[in-house]
């Protein structure tokens, strides 16, 4: 089985669709994804994921099935650095997070008590939850860290979401700490992440990501990937954001 993990392209956020910059990204998106044969693709019900994902449907005379926790990861916590107001919990300074070394583990990253007191661990199950059902339907049932193969097969599925629940959907697959990823890794708008099966031994698979944030479709056209997502890669440049 193969997974792709789609972020959506460049966001309007104000109205929440994309840019002109990000429909271009959609269509040369497209490209790429028409060529492959896939079983089936799903969408987050956000107005940016489901504008990236018509370029590819319309093109295919196909469908996508909607799914609630494909959205946006919703919950917000109390920064430290910017306490009383919420931050969304993928945007802490390197400073502050990596003081807690829960956060660097799989099994332990969810005790922090600004997560706890944010739910995140709730929002991150119900997320998880709803991807281990999606591959239960094509015969992968999670087990542990594994999943146990009841019907093998080299199904292509297409996931349009967005990158802090696109993190947490690789989090879960890889057994990773989603703060790990959500600090350490940017997928840029329209990129596409491919992880796969192994099965090693008949009936047990484990997930490989075999490509993170792939804009190859982009540098095919010439395009520059869009700076969402992204801080200022120095801080003497005060033309990109900083926080």
């Amino acid at each position: 089985m193969k997974l792709l993990i789609v972020r959506h392209g460049d966001p309007d956020y104000s109205i929440d669709s994309l840019t002109e910059k990000g429909w271009k990204e959609a269509e040369y998106l497209s490209e790429r994804l028409t060529k492959l044969d896939v079983k089936d693709f799903y969408v987050s019900p956000l107005g940016r994921a489901k504008d990236t994902a018509s370029c590819t449907l319309k093109k295919l005379h196909r469908t996508a099935k909607e799914y609630p926790w494909l959205r946006e990861f919703q919950c917000r916590i109390h920064r430290p650095d910017v306490a009383p107001d919420k931050q969304i919990v993928w945007d802490w300074l390197p400073q502050d997070w990596t003081k807690e070394e829960c956060f660097f583990h799989y099994d332990q990253w969810q005790q922090s008590e600004v997560l706890k007191e944010g739910q995140v661990k709730e929002e991150y199950d119900w997320v998880t939850n709803g991807l281990d059902q999606v591959l239960k339907e094509h015969g992968y049932i999670r087990e542990g860290h594994c999943y146990h193969v009841e019907k093998t097969g080299n199904d292509t599925l297409v996931f349009f979401c967005h990158f802090g629940v696109g993190c947490v959907l690789i989090s879960h697959l890889l057994n990773i700490s989603p703060m790990v990823l959500w600090h350490g890794t940017c997928a840029a708008p329209s990129s596409v992440t491919t992880i796969v099966t192994e099965e090693r031994r008949q009936g047990t698979a484990i997930f490989r990501m075999s490509s993170y944030g792939d804009i190859s479709h982009l540098y095919a056209h010439g395009e520059p990937p869009a700076f969402a997502a992204r801080f200022c890669e120095s801080y003497d440049n005060m033309e990109d954001r900083h926080d």
